[in-house]
């Protein structure tokens, strides 16, 4: 099993000369680090990553989690020292605001710990990534005194975060939830009713619990415009801030999963002894608005957890071809096995992953990076078009990020061969564990019902007409590099596919089947082209920065094989958007 090593040389690439981290740090409210801070800082971060949590992966994965007759939680061994550990470390708290005791980086910073942490221990990341979600929906809408009482033992770790949306009968449809919220003369309120499927909803790790549930109030109106969010606490303040009686909310079950054992699924039965006791943020009947706050930056961390469980799964599949030997390879000495790495087909998936990774890495990123600029530039065009842009990439990059971590991680799988289906390996953890992804904070098809149905017509379809533009002058540049020629074709090529399909689906915005029935292909298309030109605006990075000629050659490579070998496959999707869809909903 081969141990986690972050890839910090393309980390430092994406982030420097791809998203620009000097000029994000220029930008107010950000601390006066650079990127020599940023990169020392990464490189501890990738330090404790490797060595804390890494070792620990399988452990989860073995022993899981215990649940007790009185509700608690016992986390995997080792897992409660880790978290402990983190949390003195302050790693939780660098992208947050210093005001409240953060480190005041971008977030893009913060999404480059994040990758490091999941790819090392994606169970546990389970819990900053829910309690970082949970910061954020407080700090953007929450009351200056909830800010004060919650903000600052979330930010360093000492207390978590949750989020409580979904219940038996209201999964992706949130309208449905049924829990209850009655107000009480305190002004509080008396939360009761089930919550499923809720992440570290109960542990050992932190002091504290702060649960935001999503819950109706007696004469809210029906659907999501009838949602409130409240802050429900798992053990409630004294006046002086400290921890008082234990709130009226129990762990009934944790969930046995196929994977992420060691993150706690849980059960949440609110009210069962009169009513836990909970504190509207903002205004009754806007619950949904605040919570996609929280969901939005959810889902690109979520697509992070693609990436991370991808690089993880190639980190290993590409050990494992370099020391396992079998077959002849084309030109090998006769009677000697090659390493597997030597046949095509292996040297493939290999190249498939990597190349693949590097895509997400540098979409994801700048899916961030958009996010800081949309939050600090000083100029409101620069804030408003980067909000826009941050919009459009977001479905890309849970949708796309998520469908390829399954992929990618069944490569790994497929490399190792027969010993990838057996467990003691390791490899099929990360194809279990990625399992989940396409599922939670949105399914994939909602992601691409809402690049469809919202991002796309964003601007009146200007955003996405300036981000195709944007690519189209990628192809211009590249046709000055004679050994990028067949590389600036396939780009164009997927650009005009990507072009003909958003064409038609603008053209029929009036007719939902047709829209929706193309959604999942269109997403999977705009998302890959969109990788392809990622990877070769890198490409031209690394020569018009003469980088030195083996960054180049590495760069050339990756964008090579990606727009011209697995880009082009993509171009055939522009059938499954535009196609019947009376076929679709008619065949069984």
């Amino acid at each position: 099993m081969t141990d986690y090593r972050a890839p910090l040389a393309d980390i430092d690439f994406v982030l420097n000369r791809v998203c620009g981290l000097d000029r994000l740090l220029e930008m107010p409210g950000y601390t006066s680090a650079d990127s020599s801070m940023v990169r020392d800082l990464l490189a501890e971060a990738a330090r404790f990553m490797e060595e804390k949590l890494a070792p620990l992966n399988r452990v989860g994965d073995t022993f899981g989690v215990k649940r007790h007759d009185d509700g608690t939680i016992t986390t995997a061994p080792g897992f409660r020292e880790a978290y402990q550990a983190y949390v003195n470390a302050g790693w939780g708290a660098v992208p947050f605001d210093e005001g409240f005791g953060g480190g005041g980086f971008p977030w893009m910073v913060g999404i480059a710990i994040q990758e490091m942490m999941t790819a090392a221990n994606m169970a546990f990341s389970m819990c900053p990534l829910l309690t970082q979600g949970a910061i954020d929906a407080i700090a953007h809408h929450g009351s200056e005194e909830q800010k004060m009482t919650y903000l600052p033992k979330m930010i360093t770790g000492e207390w978590t975060g949750t989020m409580n949306l979904t219940e038996p009968d209201a999964g992706s449809d949130v309208g449905a939830v049924r829990t209850k919220a009655v107000r009480q003369d305190d002004g509080s309120y008396l939360i009761s009713g089930t919550k499923i499927y809720i992440s570290f909803g109960e542990h050992d790790m932190a002091d504290n619990i702060v649960h935001l549930v999503l819950a109706r109030t007696p004469d809210a109106p029906p659907g999501t415009k009838g949602i409130s969010c409240f802050i429900v606490p798992k053990f409630l303040l004294e006046a002086d801030g400290s921890l008082g009686r234990r709130n009226d909310i129990t762990c009934v079950s944790v969930e046995h999963k196929m994977g992420i054992h060691a993150s706690p699924t849980c059960v949440l039965s609110y009210g069962d002894d009169g009513g836990a006791i909970g504190y509207l943020i903002g205004e009754e009947n806007r619950g949904m608005q605040y919570m996609f706050t929280m969901m939005n930056q959810a889902r690109l961390s979520v697509g992070l957890q693609g990436l991370s469980l991808g690089d993880r799964a190639y980190q290993q599949a590409l050990q494992y071809a370099r020391d396992r030997r079998q077959g002849r390879a084309p030109g090998a000495p006769a009677g000697e096995a090659s390493p597997i790495i030597d046949h095509p087909d292996v040297k493939r998936m290999l190249l498939t992953m990597k190349t693949t990774l590097e895509a997400l890495r540098r979409l994801t990123y700048w899916n961030a990076a958009c996010l800081d600029v949309a939050s600090h530039h000083p100029d409101a065009a620069e804030r408003e078009w980067a909000a826009d842009l941050a919009a459009l990439l977001t479905p890309l990059s849970k949708g796309w990020g998520t469908d390829m971590s399954i992929e990618l991680t069944g490569l790994a799988v497929q490399i190792h061969g027969g010993m990838g289906f057996v467990e003691e390996t390791g490899v099929a953890q990360h194809y279990r564990d990625a399992r989940i992804t396409t599922i939670y904070e949105g399914t994939n098809g909602i992601q691409a019902i809402d690049l469809v149905g919202r991002k796309i017509g964003l601007r009146g379809g200007a955003v996405i007409v300036r981000h195709l533009e944007a690519i189209d002058d990628v192809c211009q540049r590249l046709d000055s590099h004679s050994d990028l020629a067949a590389t600036a074709s396939a780009l164009r090529a997927s650009v005009a596919a990507t072009r003909s399909a958003t064409t038609w689906l603008a053209e029929h915005g009036s007719d939902p089947v047709a829209m929706l029935s193309g959604a999942t292909p269109y997403l999977r298309l705009l998302s890959t082209v969109t990788g392809g030109f990622l990877l070769a605006e890198s490409a031209l990075i690394a020569r018009d920065q003469d980088l030195g000629d083996d960054v180049i050659a590495e760069r050339v490579a990756s964008a090579r094989f990606f727009c011209e070998q697995l880009m082009p496959a993509a171009d055939g999707l522009v059938g499954a958007v535009t196609g019947d869809p009376t076929l679709l909903m008619t065949s069984i």
